[in-house]
């Protein structure tokens, strides 16, 4: 599938209600599953339909010993030296739903509901342990261990949505690099992992990983016995074991969008690329890209990790949201790299809802100067059908661009300065927002 073609082609029980959608979807590719020498990642974030996620450059630092990071909710230590990384995230938290870092990690995460409760105390949100461990992690094994052993320190918890009625959940991960990629699906402080060495892979809001345990916490099995979940005898199934015996209806709905992911996956195994996970992304009628019920896909993020350490990784972000309507534009870590104004949400310091208690108890405009020219976008291309053709056909167009000044860079056919590298994402959001003009 070409650029072109791609364009065409659970809350914890106590706050659950059947009326509320809560989806996102996470794939991978590892060759030869790959049409090129590279593991290919790829998520959409679907959240409230309203909330503005911001793409955040977050440069390498170093850090005094004893030092304290503030996080969404709480603080935890700090370490002596972080990853620089780009991250897509809900604009009011501090973690993010997707992101990668200078060595080429990628990780994205999805809510999920088990048999262990969920609790609405305030903790590390998985978005949190999310972010943490790509400034943390330079492989996606050692992003894991950041997160298994995060998650034992500090447990994960705390409303994962801007509103004052609580919305909380579990986390699942998907996490690669250049070489491989791991799933960890958490229950509370316990969790699973699962190694992907080769072919495609995907992960939507459910526990997925079954006998095929890579790693797990120590007491997995044994808290699984004592609450008479498993019996010790048969074949240990994470996914059977840990997920809820009556699933909310959403739950259930996620099997049918997993199986169409999957199926979606199959149909281009050896061919998939970039372009085709972007076409995944984009697919409606598997409801992957979402709108409904007050969700919508917010953000989607698309990532090209060469098995060649020489060549740069690639990650194409929307930082708009329905990737169907979006441009997936591209970010390479090089020399200059620097955020971009253009999709930084305003601040509210100490007056922000999020720090203010009670939290949430009002509300602020967080749309950053791209999401806003891109609103006005979405409405024309609703309401006047050649105007509409004409930006889309202009999103194409620079979509396109981008992709081919990637293939055109890691075919080794041009060799741009790193500095032109490093204002990649910001040359292509200032087109963006001047084809909206």
């Amino acid at each position: 599938m070409d650029g072109r073609g791609a364009w065409d082609s659970w809350r914890g029980m106590a706050s659950w209600s059947p009326g509320t959608p809560c989806s996102c979807d996470c794939f991978v590719s590892v060759p030869p599953a790959s049409a090129i020498p590279a593991v290919i990642f790829a998520k959409n974030s679907d959240r409230p339909r309203d909330e503005v996620q911001e793409v955040l450059f977050v440069p390498a630092g170093t850090h005094a010993p004893g030092s304290r990071l503030q996080c969404t909710y709480i603080e935890v230590e700090q370490v002596s030296k972080t990853h620089a990384v780009i991250l897509s995230r809900p604009s009011w938290l501090w973690g993010a739903e997707m992101g990668a870092n200078e060595h080429g990690v990628c990780i994205g995460n999805e809510a999920v509901w088990t048999k262990e409760p969920v609790g609405e105390g305030e903790a590390l949100l998985g978005m949190d342990l999310l972010r943490l461990a790509l400034e943390r992690g330079s492989s996606a094994q050692e992003a894991l261990h950041v997160i298994t052993g995060l998650l034992e320190r500090y447990g994960q918890g705390g409303s994962c949505r801007e509103d004052p009625t609580p919305f909380c959940y579990h986390n699942t991960f998907l996490l690669a690099d250049r070489t491989e990629a791991w799933v960890l699906e958490t229950a509370g402080r316990l969790w699973a992992a699962q190694r992907i060495q080769e072919g495609a892979h995907n992960i939507s809001n459910q526990l997925s990983i079954g006998t095929d345990i890579s790693a797990e916490h120590p007491e997995l099995r044994p808290h699984a016995r004592a609450q008479g979940w498993w019996d010790g005898q048969d074949n240990f199934d994470f996914a059977r074991v840990f997920s809820l015996t009556q699933q909310p209806v959403r739950m259930e709905a996620a099997k049918a969008r997993f199986q169409a992911g999957r199926e979606l996956l199959q149909r281009q195994q050896g061919g998939i690329t970039a372009e085709v996970m972007m076409g995944v992304l984009r697919n409606k009628e598997s409801g992957i890209c979402m709108d409904s019920g007050g969700f919508r896909t917010t953000a989607s993020m698309v990532s090209i990790l060469p098995r060649d350490p020489t060549q740069p990784c690639v990650h194409f972000l929307t930082a708009t949201p329905d990737p169907s309507r979006s441009v997936f534009k591209p970010f390479i870590f090089g020399v200059g790299v620097a955020q971009v104004p253009q999709v930084m949400s305003p601040t509210f310091g100490a007056q922000d809802p999020v720090r203010t208690l009670p939290r949430f108890q009002t509300q602020v405009d967080r749309r950053h100067p791209l999401y806003r020219r891109h609103q006005v976008a979405l409405g024309l291309m609703e309401s006047e059908q050649d105007r509409g053709q004409q930006l889309r056909q202009k999103q194409r167009d620079l979509e396109q661009e981008g992709l081919e000044a990637v293939r055109a860079l890691l075919a080794g056919e041009r060799a741009p300065p790193p500095q032109e590298l490093g204002s990649f994402f910001r040359a292509f959001v200032e087109k963006e927002s001047q084809a909206y003009a």
